[in-house]
């Protein structure tokens, strides 16, 4: 079964084919339009989805060398809502023109499941750390469609806060690639930024969901870098990237040895935006688990784990109709 997957939750216009054996064809366009107002506009990615997702989804499948894939998956959420609706309509309009089933992935369950494309890949269950400039989550992975939250941030993503630190820099956007860079020539104990702790049993904010001792805060570290720089003279930029970007990496590998020691599972799949950071791929590869991840190239949104997600789902025999609508927030699993 060849299956087209289509991406537009964001900022990259995304088409891909999965086939038996693998990726067929994987095409992204990334939208440069965002970098001088320092973040993602919503209005214009949606212009800018409708203007790529017919060309990115004809190069998909020419470079794949099919003119009809067998099903289409899109993703359906969550994400930007200007945005899904653009690839979900495109996607529907799609199927029912080529006649073939369609299906709506959860963008976090195709990021969730894109490990499962590498050779070797997890078997379930597995762990897996998903996070991204808009989530930050830690699930149980026990099959297709069977995933339990074991904790996530209770304020701003892993993703988000790199683009933010960069800001108060004075760096660009998008945030995390540049600080990489700049931390590969700082100390990362030149600052002991904090590793928020959070007390098992409280309530997060506005919220019915008892916090765990997993779940994860970054926007105090983001303040104390704030303050950091705004009192002290001189500060060093690739020591101040290297050490918050230590703090970051510190709080997910925590979180990740707690999720093994407590479910057994010794398995972890890496993924999404932040998966690309290097010293994140360093220090989980270091970690006594199986760690599994995409490339680099494969961390930020892409046609390919949608494709992938979609296609494990209509191999399972589940498909939706052409009335699902688009979701903003949607858990991985409901």
């Amino acid at each position: 079964m060849f299956v087209l997957g289509i991406e537009t939750s964001c900022d990259e216009t995304a088409a891909a084919v999965i086939g038996p054996d693998g990726i067929c064809s994987d095409v992204v366009y990334t939208q440069e339009i965002h970098q001088k107002f320092g973040g993602v506009v919503p209005e214009l990615a949606g212009r800018a989805h409708a203007e790529k997702v017919v060309t990115t989804t004809r190069a998909a499948l020419q470079r794949a060398g099919i003119a009809r894939p067998d099903g289409v998956a899109v993703t359906a959420g969550p994400g930007l809502m200007g945005a899904v609706l653009v690839g979900l309509c495109f996607g529907k309009a799609a199927a029912a023109g080529w006649g073939v089933p369609f299906v709506g992935v959860n963008h976090l369950e195709g990021h969730l499941l894109s490990p499962l494309l590498e050779d070797p890949a997890p078997e379930f269950p597995f762990l897996a750390l998903v996070v991204s400039g808009g989530h930050t989550s830690l699930y149980l992975a026990r099959g297709l469609g069977d995933y339990t939250v074991l904790g996530q941030t209770v304020d701003d993503a892993a993703g988000e806060v790199f683009d933010k630190v960069s800001r108060m820099m004075g760096l660009g956007y998008p945030g995390g690639p540049i600080i990489d860079a700049m931390a590969k020539t700082g100390r990362p104990d030149a600052v002991r930024f904090p590793r928020i702790e959070i007390t098992p049993g409280s309530l997060t904010r506005g919220s019915s969901r008892p916090r765990t001792a997993l779940d994860m805060s970054f926007s105090g570290l983001k303040t104390a870098v704030r303050t950091y720089m705004q009192r002290t003279d001189g500060w060093s930029g690739p020591d101040v990237a290297a050490s918050f970007q230590a703090a970051v990496v510190d709080v997910l590998c925590a979180r990740v040895l707690a999720a093994s020691q407590a479910t057994g599972v010794k398995q972890l799949a890496l993924a999404g935006g932040v998966a690309a950071n290097s010293q994140l791929r360093a220090a989980m590869s270091a970690l006594p688990l199986s760690v599994f991840m995409p490339p680099k190239s494969r961390c930020t949104d892409n046609g390919a784990m949608i494709a992938n997600a979609g296609r494990l789902r209509l191999l399972a025999g589940q498909s939706d109709d052409l009335g699902l609508t688009a979701r903003s927030s949607w858990t991985p699993g409901t």
